[in-house]
C-alpha cells in the first residue's frame, strides 16, 4: 500500500474528528482520552468481524442482490455486530473516566471511537481496491460510521447525565445502541441491494445524514454550556462564618456571560468529584451518591443535597 492511498484512508477520519473537537466548546477533551478511543474503535473491529462471521454463517443463503438478503446482511450482521461491539468499547473507555462532565463530552467519545474503527476498515479495503474506493468511501463509508458515532454520543452522554442525576438510564443506552443500527442498517441495505435506485437513494441519503448531523453538532455544541452534570449548592452550617451568600451557578446552569476556562461566552466548567475548580469542591452525597458543589476553604460545614434533600457534614 503506498503512502498516498494510506494517506488518503486515514486523512477523512482525522479531519471528522478534529471538526468535532473543535465544536467541544466548554473545554476540550483531553488528546490522550480521543487516541484511547479511536484505538479502542479499531480493536472493536476484531470481535464485530468474529461474530459478523457467526451469524453470517447461520442466516439462510438469500440470493445475492435480493431484498432479504440486503436487509439480513445489513441490519443482522453489520449493524448489529458492529454497533454493539463500538457502543462496548465507548462504555468501557469512557462511563467512569472523570472528564467526563457535559453532553457534548459523549458526542466526541462516540465519534472518535467509530472514527477509530471506520479507519482501520479504510486501510483494509483501500489497500485492496485502491484509489476510487478510497475517493468514495471518503465521503460515503467514513462519515457514515461518524453519523453513527454522533448519534449514540448523542444518547450516551443523556445516559451519563441521567445516572448522575439519579434518573433511570436505561432507555438513553438504548437509543444509544438502536439509532446507530438503524441509521448503518439502511446505509449497508441500499448497498447491498446494489442497482441503480438503491445507489440514487442512498446518495440521498448519505447527503441527509450529512445536513442532519452537522446541525446536530451545532446545536449540541451552542448548548454544551448549560448541559453540566453537577449542580451547585451552599452550606446550611458552619463555614468559619460564611455568610451562605449566592455563589455564581455551576456548569452548564449559569448565565450566558460567564466564561470558562476555554474562554468561550456561556462557558461553563468541568466538573467532576473531586476536582476543586473556581473556588469549589465537588461532592457525592452519602445518601444517593449524586454529585454537587460547594465552596472549598470553609472548614466543617452542614450541606443540604439537592438532588435528595438530606444533609451532611463535609470538611473543604
Amino acid at each position: 500500500m503506498s503512502n498516498t492511498l494510506l494517506m488518503l484512508a486515514v486523512l477523512p477520519g482525522i479531519l471528522i474528528i478534529i471538526y468535532v473537537y473543535k465544536k467541544d466548546k466548554v473545554e476540550k477533551e483531553p488528546w490522550p482520552l480521543i487516541i484511547r478511543l479511536m484505538i479502542f474503535g479499531a480493536l472493536s473491529c476484531i470481535p464485530a468481524s468474529v461474530m459478523e462471521m457467526f451469524i453470517d454463517s447461520a442466516m439462510p443463503a438469500y440470493p445475492q442482490g435480493s431484498l432479504a438478503y440486503a436487509l439480513t446482511m445489513a441490519f443482522c450482521s453489520a449493524a448489529f455486530c458492529e454497533e454493539l461491539c463500538k457502543f462496548a468499547f465507548l462504555r468501557f473507555g469512557t462511563w467512569k473516566n472523570p472528564a467526563f462532565g457535559y453532553r457534548f463530552d459523549g458526542i466526541v467519545y462516540g465519534v472518535a471511537v467509530a472514527v477509530g474503527f471506520a479507519v482501520l476498515e479504510n486501510i483494509l479495503y483501500v489497500s485492496q481496491y485502491g484509489f476510487e474506493t478510497a475517493i468514495v468511501r471518503a465521503f460515503m463509508s467514513v462519515p457514515l460510521h461518524a453519523f453513527c458515532g454522533l448519534f449514540m454520543g448523542v444518547f450516551y452522554g443523556a445516559a451519563k447525565q441521567a445516572q448522575v442525576q439519579g434518573r433511570s438510564s436505561g432507555k438513553f443506552i438504548l437509543l444509544a445502541l438502536i439509532v446507530p443500527m438503524l441509521i448503518h442498517g439502511v446505509y449497508d441495505t441500499l448497498a447491498f441491494l446494489g442497482n441503480s435506485t438503491a445507489s440514487a437513494v442512498l446518495l440521498g441519503f448519505v447527503v441527509l445524514m450529512y445536513i442532519v448531523a452537522i446541525r446536530c453538532v451545532r446545536q449540541f455544541s451552542r448548548d454544551d454550556w448549560k448541559s453540566g452534570f453537577y449542580p451547585d449548592t451552599q452550606p446550611l452550617s458552619g463555614g468559619q462564618g460564611y455568610s451562605g451568600a449566592q455563589e455564581p451557578p455551576l456548569s452548564g446552569q449559569g448565565h450566558a456571560g460567564r466564561r470558562g476556562r476555554s474562554g468561550n461566552a456561556g462557558a461553563g466548567y468541568r466538573a467532576y468529584p473531586g476536582q476543586v475548580q473556581d473556588g469549589k469542591i465537588i461532592l457525592l452525597c452519602p445518601h444517593c451518591h449524586r454529585g454537587l458543589r460547594v465552596p472549598v476553604g470553609m472548614g466543617a460545614i452542614r450541606v443540604r443535597c439537592p438532588h435528595c434533600g438530606k444533609e451532611f457534614s463535609q470538611t473543604t
